[in-house]
């Protein structure tokens, strides 16, 4: 199968139209009622009429009205039967093709791709990489290919599949599954250590039964890694957006947590006090695309355990202004202060799109706690209350577009 993809012309595919990620959640953001569109659909299910796109869109509905089971089940009969699906393109005559190379997981796990090229004029469709379906030969036409699924386990079994044939890809292939699967935490700690003027805090993957004997005081901590002593942070692993984190300050702690928790591996990580001198503490988001740094956003809160949700950031105007200056001036402060930095950081993941969640450290170093190819990058913020982001975001979009553009063979040829 290596060969025949290798070698084969590209082919047209029957490909189901769908309502798509981005519309569908910019609904659920804004507050929409998604239960008569619900309710539409599954009664096209029940009756045999709904498409295949309908039935994918009807699953991330379902996962969007916290019904996260049922969605992923359904999602898995529709993706058995078609594989192939074509998002909403803003031009009738698109500029470019693009294959997204999607794992089957829920609604987080692949990169919200959607939402970069919402009014680009670049036709998206997304290839579904499932267990037991081989890849079309020949592949679906497209200009450039760029693999959208994550670094989870749930994704290990898709990115061996495009891996086999990706160094034979016959177009442009961008962030290839080898440089995805470096950005685990633990996997991230060992490939960005060591770059001058930046920390990311020691991070392993720990069994349960490693750590029980710590939180039965039977082992000290130091047994997992010389870096750690307390406090840590703790995760179950695979968990996103603060579930399940906490910090751990002694072994009654850790024993604690365990009893509450039934997952068999963690993240353990060196806790770091970033507080700023007012006692707040600030995190960012740093996009990087073709290896540029862009501002995506900044959260400022009175609590380590930070994500934009809980940050309060529409509730401030202080905040917000802060949030405005990070954007406006990034080029000359943020980025120039830390040059060094995040270029050895672009270079070492080395992919083509993926972001950083990141602060800086009491030394005023880059201080970073995780990369990500699938994190949300998104316009939805109101414009009355954040009038600053929508030109921020719309100027990683467009670097998102010339990007792929780039790509394209024929540009290549024309180099």
């Amino acid at each position: 199968m290596d060969r025949d993809i290798a070698t084969a012309d590209l082919a047209r595919y029957p490909s189901a139209d769908r309502i798509g990620f981005a519309r569908l959640t910019r609904m659920a953001f804004e507050g929409g009622d998604l239960r008569p569109l619900r309710d539409q659909l599954v009664g096209k299910l029940a009756n045999g009429t709904a498409n295949a796109g309908e039935g994918l869109d009807l699953a991330l509905i379902t996962q969007l009205l916290g019904d996260k089971q049922t969605g992923l089940a359904l999602q898995a009969e529709v993706l058995t039967a078609h594989q192939l699906y074509r998002s909403p393109c803003s031009s009738e005559r698109p500029k470019l093709r693009v294959l997204a190379l999607a794992a089957a997981i829920d609604m987080g796990g692949n990169t919200p791709i959607e939402f970069l090229l919402e009014n680009s004029g670049i036709e998206l469709q997304t290839l579904y990489v499932v267990a037991g379906v081989d890849l079309p030969t020949p592949l679906p036409e497209h200009d450039v290919a760029i693999v959208i699924a994550s670094d989870s386990e749930e994704c290990v079994e898709a990115l061996r599949k495009i891996d086999e044939v990706a160094g034979r890809w016959p177009r442009p292939l961008l962030n290839p599954p080898r440089l995805v699967r470096n950005l685990d935490r633990d996997k991230l700690h060992g490939l960005l250590r060591g770059i001058d003027g930046l920390e990311i805090p020691t991070t392993l993957s720990v069994a349960r039964a490693e750590i029980l004997p710590i939180a039965q005081s039977q082992a000290e901590l130091v047994s997992l890694a010389a870096e750690l002593n307390f406090p840590v942070i703790m995760r179950p692993r695979g968990t996103h957006a603060g579930v399940g984190l906490v910090r751990i300050d002694d072994a009654p702690a850790i024993a604690r947590y365990l009893a509450e928790r039934p997952a068999d591996d963690f993240f353990v990580s060196r806790f770091v006090d970033y507080s700023s001198a007012d006692g707040l503490f600030r995190k960012y988001r740093v996009v990087f695309v073709g290896g540029k740094p862009y501002a995506c956003h900044m959260a400022i809160a009175d609590r380590w355990d930070i994500w934009y949700l809980n940050a309060g950031m529409a509730l401030s105007v202080e905040k917000r202004h802060e949030e405005e200056h990070f954007m406006r001036d990034f080029d000359g402060d943020f980025a120039l202060r830390h040059r060094g930095a995040l270029a050895a950081v672009a270079s070492r993941v080395g992919l083509d799109y993926f972001t950083i969640d990141c602060a800086e450290n009491k030394n005023g170093e880059l201080l970073i706690f995780e990369a990500d190819n699938t994190a949300v990058v998104h316009n939805m913020d109101s414009p009355d209350v954040f009038p600053y982001k929508g030109p921020q975001m719309r100027k990683i979009f467009d670097a998102f577009a010339a990007m792929l553009d780039r790509a394209r063979p024929d540009r290549e040829q024309a180099a």
